[in-house]
C-alpha cells in the first residue's frame, strides 16, 4: 500500500474527472491520502472529500502565498475545523519567497500564528518552504514546533537544513522532483534521511514525476516517486511503500 501524504484533489485541474483520478490512485495501490486545504475555497472542499472517502484525510491551513488575505476570523475558523475527526494536520503553512504576493513580515506573522494554533490543538504541521530555508528553520525553533512536529513537504533544501528539521521531530517528504535525472541534491538528501523519517507524496496536480513531467500530476503517480526512492535507498519498492505508509500513519495519528 502507498500513502500519498500531500495532494490537492480539490484543485480546479481535477474538476472534470476527480472521481476517475481517485479511482486510478486506488488502482495504482494508493491506500491513503492526505488532501490539503489551504485557502478559503479549498478548506471546506477538502473536508468534504475526507468525509466522502474513508481513505482520504484532511490537512487545513493558510498557504503562505496568500498570507496577505488571512483575517483573524480565518484563523478562528481553522481552529474550529481542526477538531473534525478527519483533520490530521495544520497545513500547508510556511514561507514562500519565490512568488512576490505577500510581504515577508506578513508571511512570518501568519506562519507563527498557525504554529501556535497547531500546538494549541495538538496537531502536526505541514510545511511549505520555497527559497526560505533559514527563516523557516529559525521560526520553527523559536515557536517550539518540535512539540508537535510534522512534515517538510516536497523537500528541496540541503542535508544541513534537513538535519535540523529531523532534530525538531519532522519527517522529510519527497515528491516528483526526486525522479528527475538532474535532481542531484534531493537524491543526496533522500539517501541520508533515516527510513523511519521518510515520506513520499505527489503535490498533485503539480510537480509531476518523470516520465510524465510536463503533464498534470495525480496521486497514482506516487508509485513513480516510490520507485525512485526505493532505488536510491537500495530497497524493494514494496519495502519502501510499507515503511513510508507506516511513517505517514504515525506522523498523522492515523490508526
Amino acid at each position: 500500500m502507498l500513502f500519498d501524504t500531500h495532494t490537492h484533489l480539490d484543485a480546479r485541474q481535477f474538476d472534470e474527472d476527480r472521481e476517475q483520478v481517485i479511482d486510478r490512485a486506488r488502482a495504482a495501490g494508493v491506500g491513503l491520502m492526505v488532501n490539503i486545504g489551504c485557502d478559503r475555497r479549498t478548506i471546506p472542499s477538502t473536508i468534504e472529500l475526507a468525509e466522502r472517502y474513508s481513505f482520504i484525510y484532511a490537512a487545513i491551513g493558510w498557504h503562505p502565498v496568500d498570507s496577505i488575505d488571512m483575517k483573524p476570523e480565518d484563523l478562528e475558523w481553522i481552529e474550529r475545523l481542526s477538531s473534525h475527526k478527519k483533520v490530521v494536520a495544520i497545513g500547508e503553512i510556511g514561507l514562500d519567497y519565490h512568488w512576490d504576493t505577500s510581504p515577508k513580515d506578513v508571511q512570518h506573522r501568519v506562519f507563527r500564528e498557525q504554529i501556535r494554533l497547531a500546538r494549541k490543538v495538538k496537531k502536526p504541521i505541514v510545511i511549505h518552504n520555497r527559497d526560505a530555508h533559514e527563516d523557516v528553520v529559525r521560526i520553527l525553533k523559536e515557536e517550539n514546533a518540535q512539540e508537535i512536529g510534522g512534515v517538510m513537504h516536497c523537500y528541496s533544501g540541503r542535508w544541513e537544513t534537513a538535519k535540523q528539521c529531523l532534530d525538531m521531530n519532522f519527517y522529510i517528504s519527497f515528491g516528483g522532483p526526486v525522479t528527475f535525472k538532474n535532481a542531484r541534491v534531493p537524491k543526496e538528501v533522500l539517501e541520508k534521511v533515516p527510513m523511519d523519517r521518510l515520506l513520499i507524496e505527489t503535490d498533485s496536480p503539480y510537480l509531476t514525476p518523470h516520465p510524465n513531467r510536463g503533464k498534470r500530476n495525480e496521486s497514482a503517480y506516487v508509485a513513480l516517486v516510490a520507485q525512485s526512492a526505493a532505488e536510491i535507498k537500495g530497497v524493494s519498492v514494496e519495502e519502501l511503500a510499507q515503511i513510508t505508509t507506516e511513517n505517514g500513519k504515525i506522523c498523522f495519528g492515523i490508526e
